[in-house]
């Protein structure tokens, strides 16, 4: 399997407390070529996020200890991350949920349960080119 130079080099961040997201969410990444990062809440994804440096970030929003909209904010107000993209992921799609995400600086709002081709295509859509 051949992958384009573009997507070997990035690196993605999953944080989500359900093991089944993380794990679909690793394999669907990792098969595009992707080096994946998991994260299971807002704590350990902020305690990983400065070694590991991603170029983009799927964040559950109903975690424990510290939910998404808080772990997207506190990734925002960072000077070294404020500009990587944060996509929300939600169970819940209502407009509320959209517009809270938009005010902590989300770049994307992805429904679960999620496709290859939804993740994959947000991944295209918001990750910076590498090169």
């Amino acid at each position: 399997m051949t992958t384009s130079p573009q997507s070997s080099s990035l690196t993605i961040m999953v944080i989500d407390d359900s093991s089944t997201i993380r794990r679909s969410a690793e394999i669907f990444l990792t098969q595009a070529g992707y080096h994946v990062v998991l994260a299971d809440d807002g704590f350990d994804a902020l305690a990983k996020i400065n070694d590991h440096h991603p170029a983009l970030v799927f964040c559950d929003i109903l975690m424990p200890r510290l939910d998404g909209y808080q772990t997207c904010a506190l990734i925002k107000k960072s000077v070294r991350f404020h500009a990587t993209p944060v996509l929300m992921l939600s169970s819940k799609d209502g407009l509320f949920d959209r517009a809270r995400g938009a005010m902590v600086g989300a770049s994307a709002y992805l429904t679960k349960p999620f496709t290859k081709d939804s993740l994959l295509a947000a991944v295209r859509e918001h990750a910076p080119a590498a090169g």
